[in-house]
């Protein structure tokens, strides 16, 4: 069966913790599920070049781009960026680890900052419409722009760009006519992302199901993690999102 045939299966960001990104998934076997990464695989724990390895060979998976993943490329390119990386979590052991793999970081940056589904939800790293910086007419097909835009910007020495548009925070919790303008422009009907942790059990879903974070903080090693949090706060199934609840705050 065709990956696009199959249920999506969504992970947030799981920042180096590699075990318990196997735990999330152990109830979700690759073959029968579309398995789409929303970035963010690196830092803070300690096998964020593994994580990376084993989404990019799981079958039937896609993986976005994140800023984590950026500001790892930026400090492979730029050695004076390593200890701003290092701040944010970085490990040096995994910057060795990338080093050596050409093919991983080729891999790395050819990854899209957007991916829309047959359904026509769009799968993104950051709730945030600052993607459109990088589209210049906002008629184009706005999402093929924009991965052609973020190409572009890793292949020629970009990575402070992007670093700070998938940095951006996530406002379509709060910010209703913005997502409903981003929506529009990309021919969506609602949008996923990560990038901050919310705090919920499950997926946090706003405005009617319009916007869904999966961020639960997975990782035990993020500054933002709660301990228990639980897996399906950051894992699982598209279709069983949470769906009609307002957030009480922005987060």
């Amino acid at each position: 069966m065709a990956a696009d045939d199959l249920p999506v299966l969504i992970v947030g960001d799981v920042h180096g913790d590699i075990e318990r990104l196997f735990a999330a998934l152990k109830p979700y076997p690759a073959e029968l599920w579309r398995t789409i990464f929303l970035g963010d695989l690196v830092d803070y724990g300690l096998f964020g070049v593994g994580a990376l390895r084993f989404a990019r060979d799981r079958p039937n998976t896609e993986v976005l781009l994140g800023n984590h993943e950026v500001a790892m490329l930026w400090a492979l390119r730029d050695p004076t960026r390593i200890g701003f990386w290092i701040s944010i979590g970085g490990q040096q052991h995994d910057l060795d680890e990338l080093r050596k793999d050409k093919p991983l970081q080729e891999w790395m940056r050819t990854r899209p900052a957007l991916l829309r589904l047959p359904d026509r939800t769009l799968v993104q790293h950051c709730g945030n419409d600052a993607y459109l910086n990088l589209v210049s007419d906002v008629q184009s097909e706005a999402v093929a722009a924009v991965n052609r835009g973020t190409h572009e910007l890793l292949a020629d020495k970009g990575e402070r760009e992007l670093w700070d548009l998938l940095s951006s925070p996530n406002v379509f919790d709060t910010q209703l006519l913005r997502l409903e303008r981003w929506l529009e422009l990309t021919h969506s009907r609602r949008v996923v992302f990560g990038h901050r942790p919310h705090r919920g059990s499950k997926p946090a879903a706003y405005h009617d199901g319009k916007a869904i974070n999966f961020d639960g903080g997975l990782s035990r090693s993020h500054r933002l993690h709660q301990r228990a949090a639980p897996l399906a706060a950051s894992v699982g199934p598209l279709d069983q999102a949470t769906a009609g609840r307002q957030s009480l705050q922005g987060r």
